[in-house]
């Protein structure tokens, strides 16, 4: 098939759209989304200057998502002195995949010339998520340890690096993922504090405890995962493809199924989701915004994190892995003396 815009050979079609793009035109298209989210949600506001610049951290993985949107937002603002983007990378301690992605990271920062920093699970928790799949103290899919642990280290360093907004890589496929999961659960204040901590533009969130977090943002927001994949193939990327071989997100693998069947058959079915789901939860947070029924936050008394419990998740969870560690290790020396 033909480009509908220029007549070159296609290299995708939209079912969606019913478009055929060829590769520069695909481009432009991602690119044209990505951008076109920037200014609907208002991430670059109208005081920022060249005096007083907007500082963007970006979390990158070294996956095709956080990747591109790195590529991307430097592009569109490397000659703009109102913005400055910071590259920030967590390295979890997982063998044979990390130092991998960290690789594909290092390759496009260097090439963009953009500040890069580098943190680690073991530097600020002493631990390695390799240690924390084998022990399981908590009796958890490795991926709900380490979201806690990167939720943590995203928002203290963005907050370190005097971050203006914190920015991630998650696809139309993530975040129509995380829509039904909220919808089948039905818990309607977490769909408002989805809205309000990274889905809703800056102009149309609450205000509420907005001076606590870095607020997020999500640029990519719009464009399918196969799309992502495909810029950065065709856009010659330096990405890491490989699947965390922790990754055991049951539900939402079913969830995603479950989508790509309904994509499949429905083509748009993601961007209805998304556009319906948007509308929703913004009508479920205004109708929840200061109505004082929500958790109290107070500071984690160890860490002084924001939580609204005494010891915040992530010093529980830090606290038991390390008590079942200490108790294999004491297990061991107790067998060798026997002997």
């Amino acid at each position: 098939m033909d480009c509908e815009k220029c007549g070159a050979p296609a290299v995708m079609h939209a079912a969606y759209s019913g478009l055929h793009l060829c590769e520069s035109h695909f481009c432009r298209s991602v690119e044209k989304r990505v951008r076109r989210r920037v200014r609907d949600d208002n991430l670059l506001p109208d005081d920022a200057t060249p005096e007083d610049p907007q500082t963007w951290v970006v979390g990158l993985s070294g996956g095709k998502d956080s990747v591109v949107l790195t590529q991307i937002l430097h592009e569109t603002f490397a000659e703009d002195p109102r913005v400055e983007l910071v590259a920030l990378t967590i390295h979890e301690g997982i063998e044979g995949y990390r130092d991998e992605s960290l690789d594909a990271c290092l390759s496009l920062t260097d090439d963009l010339d953009i500040r890069h920093e580098v943190v680690s699970y073991e530097e600020e928790f002493g631990l390695r998520m390799d240690d924390v799949a084998r022990e399981d103290p908590e009796g958890m899919a490795p991926c709900a340890y380490c979201g806690v642990f990167r939720r943590d280290v995203l928002s203290r360093y963005a907050e370190a690096l005097d971050a203006d907004k914190l920015l991630t890589g998650h696809n139309l496929d993530d975040e129509a993922q995380t829509a039904l999961m909220n919808v089948f659960s039905g818990d309607l204040r977490q769909m408002a504090k989805h809205f309000d901590a990274s889905l809703g533009g800056f102009e149309d969130r609450g205000e509420e405890h907005a001076d606590e977090f870095v607020p997020r943002a999500k640029p990519l927001r719009d464009v399918p995962e196969k799309e992502v994949a495909l810029y950065a193939h065709l856009r010659d990327l330096p990405t890491h493809m490989a699947e965390c071989p922790h990754s055991s997100e049951a539900y939402r693998g079913e969830i995603q199924e479950l989508l790509l069947n309904l994509e499949e058959n429905h083509p748009g079915t993601r961007h209805s989701i998304m556009a319906g789901y948007e509308e929703f939860a913004r009508i479920v947070a205004e109708q929840y915004r200061g109505d004082g029924d929500g958790p109290d936050l107070g500071e984690c008394e160890r860490c002084g994190a924001t939580t609204t419990r005494d010891l915040c998740r992530k010093c529980e969870l830090v606290d038991a892995v390390h008590e079942a560690d200490a108790g294999v290790e004491t297990g061991t020396d107790a067998e060798v003396e026997s002997d």
